[in-house]
């Protein structure tokens, strides 16, 4: 039986070489495809490595023990004073932090004082409160020591500092430890006693004001915009304004929320409701957006289906359209949500950019948020800042890594196929 000849030319040279270049080609696309992806891992693990390598510090604090008598130091205070919200000013009213300095001056000599981080009183004052009877015995306290002394603990500290921790760690005084009042704190002048707190319930208040309005007036309009609009010019224009400011700057929207919200409407400066308020209107443009890319997926089917067993208009898109094409539209908002979290400069246009040393209670009080408050810590003076702003930004990095894995499970646990 006779084979089936093949078409003119393809078994020639020409088709041969030009074959091989073809899948020369290929096996080059796929090499220069598989280095970009490593490429990118490798930046990616860099960063990642140098964030946790320099931040890992800003976790762990270096202490030293001192050995206290209070019943020596004879403060005047009852027991029954340390009960109630009074206690903390009746410990400091007592003189508590003199006896602390006398014990670390006696313990190690004149410099002493300076060997103690400033809030090293309040650890003393803390075990007080919670056992009472350390007023009437010598105790030992491991307290933190000053920035400049913790720093030369951890190897980058200047020489004089590392002689006195290399001569404390002969004697066995010096310790490492969590540093649970990094998680518990807010911001101070001391590099050792600040904490992230602050910053990150401001984070909060601030997410929970943007979404607040952001997401329900971006879902109505994107519903509004597919499902009713009329399509000529006037909602052709609409809609490149709205591709548009998903584009602008985010630091416009804070000079519109500077000259709105606090020049208009005479807001709280660096509150979070005005900050949240400047970043709904970031984010709204990017909620729209995936909205209608989410509506436009849902079959046209289901609507037509919908329609011919006797449902309304509204009953279509509420019991219907919404539920398909809402994994969508949440991926969209949590992902705009986690950039609006990471931006700097539309809230340092509003003022969020002040010393806050106690976190806020309400949404008029002032607060800062973690972007910025690693903004304020890179430009401090003091070296024991550098590793807390590393430190800062694991936090930020954890934040925004748990919203984009939410937004994955939310697509996968509700996504349908059809």
């Amino acid at each position: 039986m006779n084979r089936p000849s093949s078409p003119k030319g393809w078994d020639s040279p020409a088709m041969e070489r030009r074959l091989r270049r073809r899948h020369a080609a290929e096996r080059r696309f796929r090499r220069i495809g598989a280095a970009a992806v490593a490429l990118s891992a490798a930046f990616l693990a860099f960063l990642l490595v140098t964030m946790i390598a320099q931040g890992y510090r800003g976790f762990t604090e270096t202490r030293v023990t001192v050995p206290i008598d209070l019943a020596k130091a004879r403060l005047p205070i009852e027991p029954a004073r340390l009960k109630g919200r009074g206690a903390d000013l009746a410990l400091a009213g007592a003189g508590l932090e003199d006896a602390v300095d006398r014990a670390a001056t006696s313990a190690f000599g004149p410099d002493g004082v300076d060997l103690l981080s400033p809030g090293a009183w309040i650890v003393v004052r803390d075990a007080v409160k919670a056992d009472p009877s350390l007023l009437h015995r010598t105790t030992s306290f491991a307290l933190p020591v000053a920035s400049p002394y913790d720093v030369a603990a951890k190897g980058e500290g200047t020489p004089e500092a590392e002689r006195v921790i290399v001569r404390l760690q002969a004697r066995g005084s010096v310790s490492s430890g969590w540093n649970s009042g990094f998680l518990r704190n807010a911001d101070a002048t001391d590099p050792t006693r600040v904490g992230i707190w602050g910053a990150a319930k401001g984070s909060l208040l601030t997410m929970l004001v943007t979404l607040a309005l952001a997401f329900p007036i971006g879902v109505l309009a994107a519903l509004y915009l597919e499902e009713y609009a009329p399509k000529n010019r006037w909602t052709d224009m609409i809609e490149v304004s709205i591709n548009n400011l998903a584009a602008v700057p985010s630091i416009i929207f804070g000079l519109l929320g500077l000259a709105v919200f606090l020049g208009s409407f005479g807001l709280p400066r660096s509150a979070p409701l005005v900050g949240g308020l400047t970043l709904a209107l970031m984010t709204m443009p990017v909620i729209v957006i995936a909205g209608r890319n989410a509506i436009k997926g849902v079959p046209p089917s289901i609507r037509d289906a919908a329609l011919a067993v006797g449902a309304s208009r509204v009953q279509v898109i509420f019991h219907h359209v919404l539920p398909l094409a809402l994994p969508g539209i949440l991926t969209g908002t949590i992902i705009g949500m986690a950039r609006a979290l990471g931006e700097t400069a539309p809230l340092l246009m509003i003022g969020m950019r002040a010393f806050i040393a106690a976190p806020p209670q309400g949404l008029a009080d002032p607060a800062t948020v973690l972007p910025v408050q690693i903004f304020l810590w890179s430009d401090q003076v003091d070296r024991g800042f550098i590793e807390k702003t590393s430190a800062a930004i694991i936090v930020l990095l954890i934040f925004l890594l748990a919203m984009n894995g939410l937004a994955i499970y939310l697509r996968n646990r509700f996504e349908t196929r059809w």
